[in-house]
């Protein structure tokens, strides 16, 4: 088994020069192959408000210039365990929504065509949609968590059936999640009746609001989240705007009330050793953001999403067979 090939070392090159791949790692191009990729997806066609989203990836890109290869609040090193790589950006044509969900999704399921998993920056959150179509061809139906602001299950707007604010409703009714086990977090905010909550629980829905979150805590509300997922495979989709403003300024849609970056992070860490096979981190809007505040918060919960899934490998090196029968290998 050779040894990863890790980021640039910072000893070397200062952290403020040589190309902004996330966290510095190398390029997909410059590995034999990866067990895990970070790509972005710099598309933002289907905001409801503010738009700005499809230069996300670029931006969290820059601020996840500071990370370092060792994680202590998980005690692993994620890019020794794992070969991890910077995939790029998938290209998504801006003035057709159709024509991107399906690049999006075609490029996600080559990307883990053979067991690689995978890490996506938005974007705005219309991208989930695809993203959970291509994990589901090698899954079935996942399990779901997904931090945000909002639910994210309404139907059209202005007639439109794909936007930032359908992927899970349309991933419902397409069969693609598991409705055993689903559940928003960090949701808050004004909605447009009580008919929002209503369909959304009759599509197995739970809900975690920030003020649970704030009165239980972030281990037990960790705990609560792992009973209710099991062992199913799980994708985690994470819209950044489930923070605070204080902590998230630069985002489409920001709400008051929100969680702090430490109890997104603590949350997330508590799900070490879940089965999770993919994540997103979408709707960061540097034009909204002020000292790169909503990008350090986004590339940090992208690195413990990496950390999870690098821990995860470690504990399982021989994968089952995934997708049309192609068998995932060990790292290289």
């Amino acid at each position: 088994m050779t040894q990863p090939i890790g980021p640039v070392d910072s000893s070397k090159t200062p952290r403020f020069a040589g190309p902004a791949n996330f966290a510095r790692l190398p390029r997909l191009d410059q590995v034999e192959r990866a067990d895990i990729v970070v790509a972005g997806v710099p598309f933002d066609a289907g905001v409801s408000y503010r738009s700005g989203a499809r230069f996300g990836p670029a931006h969290v890109r820059e601020a996840s210039r500071l990370l370092r290869p060792y994680n202590p609040a998980l005690d692993v090193s994620p890019f020794e365990l794992a070969q991890v790589a910077d995939a790029g950006d998938i290209v998504a044509n801006p003035f057709n929504i159709g024509e991107a969900i399906e690049a999006i999704e075609d490029a996600a399921t080559e990307l883990t065509r053979e067991g690689t998993r995978l890490v996506t920056i938005g974007g705005d959150h219309t991208i989930a949609l695809p993203l959970l179509r291509a994990a589901a061809k090698q899954h079935g139906p996942v399990a779901l968590l997904h931090f945000d602001a909002h639910l994210d299950t309404w139907d059209t707007y202005f007639g439109a059936e794909y936007t930032h604010g359908t992927p899970f409703r349309r991933a419902f009714e397409e069969g693609i999640i598991d409705t055993e086990a689903l559940s928003h977090v960090g949701t808050r905010g004004p909605l447009y009746g009580k008919k929002d909550l209503e369909d959304d629980r009759r599509f197995g829905f739970g809900i975690v609001t920030s003020s649970d979150v704030y009165r239980q805590g972030a281990d037990e509300v960790a705990a609560k989240l792992r009973d209710r997922i099991g062992d199913r495979p799980l994708y985690i989709s994470i819209d950044i705007d489930v923070l605070d403003p204080a902590h998230a300024p630069g985002t489409g849609t920001p709400e008051a009330g929100g969680m702090t970056s430490r109890e997104l992070l603590e949350i997330l860490r508590g799900f070490r050793g879940m089965n999770l096979i993919g994540a997103d981190v979408v709707e960061v809007a540097p034009a909204y953001d002020h000292a790169e505040i909503t990008g350090v918060a986004a590339s940090h919960v992208a690195y413990d999403l990496v950390s999870l899934l690098a821990d995860r490998h470690a504990s399982h090196p021989a994968r089952a067979a995934v997708g049309a029968g192609a068998e995932a290998s060990a790292h290289v």
